[in-house]
């Protein structure tokens, strides 16, 4: 036990001693373990508790709470994209090289703040597979999709302790511009059947998607053939993750929509037997609807669920 004290000791020092002072005694910010074990937590509850205390319970509809849920997240994430902003991407900082700002100066604390809240926001956004559980939706909460929201909070934990602003808050930018459309895609889809035959624009979100990536790739790897006064460690994180989850969505996106003519023909059986009318094993009918949940991928790692239509099987 003392051997353990004394790593854990010697190892928190790692970061009292280069961590921003500005964010060391803010809420979680001191140690890397709170944030571990909330994020271990939700493995838990989602991959197995949550399971099991449903196992035998008939699913939650949650419908006005889907709805309450995602018009959240839409505000929430409209005002971080403007803090971004507002912290120094409007005219403040650079795209070519931004050191981050370590001084105390309004501007710089107002990007440290959102730094902040955006890492808060990966809490929040567990939400989205608690949802999953509660509906009995479990077949959509994959591996992977629990790995990416339970490895956020951790991975933006360091953005916040070492480098609360400068060049990698580019990737906050963008991925909150992204969540106020992807949101804006679930709390429509959450309003029921006469909404949903109107979101013909998934296959649109997905390319926002891969753009995203790749724009965050140029962003970041650019300063690997420039003198630029930002960790390289944190442009090699960054960059990496956006090489990952471009290919990640590329994947979804050839499996969904660059089927060959003779695959969707094959798809396009009628439950009924009538030719004309595909319908799949959900019930949904052929207007864009009939697959049973988009991917996780397809959503930027949060799957997208429509309500199942009004005529159930």
């Amino acid at each position: 036990m003392a051997a353990i004290m004394r790593f854990y000791d010697s190892f928190q020092s790692v970061f009292d001693k280069h961590g921003d002072p500005r964010t060391a005694s803010w809420f979680l910010m001191s140690s890397p373990l709170p944030t571990l074990s909330i994020c271990l937590s939700y493995v838990f509850v989602v991959k197995v508790l949550g399971p099991k205390l449903m196992e035998n319970r008939k699913p939650f509809q949650l419908k006005n709470a889907l709805i309450v849920y995602n018009l959240f997240q839409v505000i929430f994430s409209s005002w971080l994209f403007y803090e971004c902003l507002m912290g120094g991407w409007w005219g403040e900082y650079s795209f070519r090289c931004q050191p981050v700002d370590k001084s105390h100066n309004p501007t710089a604390m107002r990007m440290v703040h959102a730094c902040w809240w955006y890492y808060f926001s990966k809490f929040t956004e567990f939400m989205d597979t608690i949802f999953f559980v509660l509906r009995k939706k479990n077949q959509h909460v994959s591996t992977l999709h629990v790995i990416h929201h339970g490895c956020m909070p951790m991975s933006v934990w360091f953005g916040v302790k070492f480098t609360p602003g400068g060049h990698s808050t580019f990737f906050g930018l963008l991925n909150t511009f992204v969540h106020i459309i992807m949101y804006s895609y679930y709390l429509l889809a959450a309003l029921g059947p006469q909404i949903q035959k109107y979101l013909w624009w998934k296959k649109y979100l997905t390319s926002l998607q891969m753009v995203q990536f790749v724009a965050i790739m140029v962003h970041a790897f650019q300063l690997l053939f420039i003198d630029c006064n930002y960790p390289r460690a944190f442009v090699w994180w960054i960059g990496l993750h956006a090489v990952m989850f471009f290919f990640l969505f590329k994947e979804f996106y050839n499996q969904q929509y660059n089927k060959p003519k003779k695959g969707k023909q094959a798809e396009a059986v009628s439950a009924n037997g009538k030719s004309g009318e595909t319908t799949k094993a959900n019930g949904h009918s052929a207007n864009g609807f009939n697959k049973q949940a988009a991917d996780y991928y397809a959503s930027g790692g949060d799957l997208i669920h429509r309500p199942q239509a009004a005529k159930s099987k």
